[in-house]
């Protein structure tokens, strides 16, 4: 049975304001639901906001109706004012603030995110704009709890940093900024952080497009409610930009939260403390050819035209940033082609004043903030055939675009924006 604080009872009947107690009433349901015992504070929250596409399921125009719907499970709209119980962020937007209009949006598209995003900043929320929360100072400790909208986010800071979040979804998160509360369940709890699943990779991953290749196949061989060690019988070289690109791919196949990395990850240094003691629940192995065909998957065999290069998912660091303006510098892309990159606002200003910024444009790329094509929705009109560097791109695409799509690395991407053909 679920146990509040005389606070938390406070909130729940409306002492403490309508905000809060819808907030409070969603967290006390879910809860409850999930058989919680208790609540816990929060101390930070990443939250999806804008127009996003998913609020069109109720076709409401009025966007302090959806919100309140949408957000709080509530018919009646709420009077935002400061409500934010813990430091707030935005995910990922619906677009790029400032060049918007180069992306395809009209004005009133714009109008409509901004109403969105007015609307949470007046609760508190800063603008920050982008998945990777930790490019803009998001970053939990070790034993933090938070909230998070982005998959990939939850498995690296869980992971990485021994941070405590499920992934809640977009209402109860919140809810759980806005009441400051979470349940106390799942990664909450030290004892149910335990590896339960013994990954031997045979594989030799080495490039931050093994990675992301290595994290797509996880995701989608894992069962329900698996928490992987992963054990490497080649010696690996990780750092950030490939741990996060791995946790991407491994959130759109799969459902993983949590991953433990033999002697690295802070809650698994060595085995016997990752699995808590008890032995695997399942143990599985991972080839070269489990990774090879990953790419065979993802990437549309032979070679083609190509008019569409998207770039920075996740969002681009400032070193790969760096690393394509290098590649660009005194080069131009085939004017058939579209170069999009993308990263977060506040590293594509570091981008701007170090000049990389001007690189990529004068090379007849765009570099753009807050987004990507999965997110906006958009790509430029007339695309026939397309290339990613990510495969959290690619795998919602395969259904859905008619095209040719193509998965590579970067400098691979690069290439087919510079010479307007993928060659495999």
């Amino acid at each position: 049975m679920l146990t509040l604080t005389d606070e938390e009872k406070r909130m729940l009947d409306g002492s403490l304001g309508k905000v809060k107690q819808a907030s409070m009433a969603f967290i006390v349901n879910y809860a409850n639901a999930l058989g919680a015992p208790r609540l816990i504070p929060v101390t930070k929250a990443q939250l999806y906001s804008g127009s996003h596409l998913y609020l069109k399921a109720i076709n409401e125009p009025d966007v302090d109706k959806a919100i309140a719907k949408m957000h709080f499970a509530s018919d009646d709209p709420l009077e935002f004012n400061n409500d934010v119980a813990c430091f707030s962020q935005f995910c990922a937007l619906r677009t790029d603030l400032d060049q918007w209009e180069k992306l395809g949006f009209t004005q009133e598209e714009a109008d409509e995110n901004m109403a969105y995003l007015d609307r949470y900043r007046k609760a508190g929320v800063n603008m920050a704009g982008t998945c990777c929360s930790y490019l803009a100072g998001f970053i939990p400790l070790m034993g933090e709890h938070y909230v998070c909208t982005e998959s990939h986010t939850i498995i690296f800071m869980n992971s990485v940093w021994g941070a405590c979040a499920n992934a809640d979804g977009i209402a109860a998160a919140f809810c759980s900024a806005m009441c400051g509360r979470t349940a106390y369940w799942g990664n909450h709890v030290p004892e149910q952080r335990s590896a339960n699943m013994y990954v031997n990779i045979e594989a030799r991953i080495e490039t931050l497009h093994d990675w992301d290749s290595l994290g797509f196949h996880l995701g989608r061989i894992s069962p329900a409610y698996s928490i992987p060690f992963l054990s490497f019988a080649q010696d690996i070289s990780p750092d950030m930009d490939k741990l996060r690109a791995s946790f991407a791919s491994m959130a759109t196949s799969g459902g993983i939260e949590l991953c433990h990395i033999d002697g690295l990850t802070p809650e698994a240094r060595d085995k016997q403390l990752a699995f808590g003691g008890k032995s695997p629940r399942w143990e599985i192995n991972i080839t070269q050819k489990d990774v090879d065909d990953v790419r065979a998957f993802l990437c549309d065999t032979g070679g083609s035209d190509v008019d569409y290069v998207h770039l920075g998912c996740p969002h681009y660091s400032l070193e790969q940033i760096a690393n394509c303006a290098r590649i660009l510098d005194g080069k131009k892309i085939k004017e058939s082609v579209a170069l999009h990159i993308w990263t977060a606002p506040s590293v594509k200003y570091l981008a701007d004043i170090n000049g990389f910024t001007k690189k990529i444009e004068n090379a007849g790329a765009g570099l753009f903030a807050g987004s990507c094509a999965l997110v906006s929705g958009k790509m430029p009109k007339g695309v026939k055939n397309i290339a990613f560097d990510s495969a959290k791109q690619v795998n919602p695409q395969k259904s859905q675009f008619k095209g040719n799509i193509f998965y590579g690395t970067m400098e691979m991407c690069l290439n087919a924006a510079l010479k307007g053909r993928w060659e495999n």
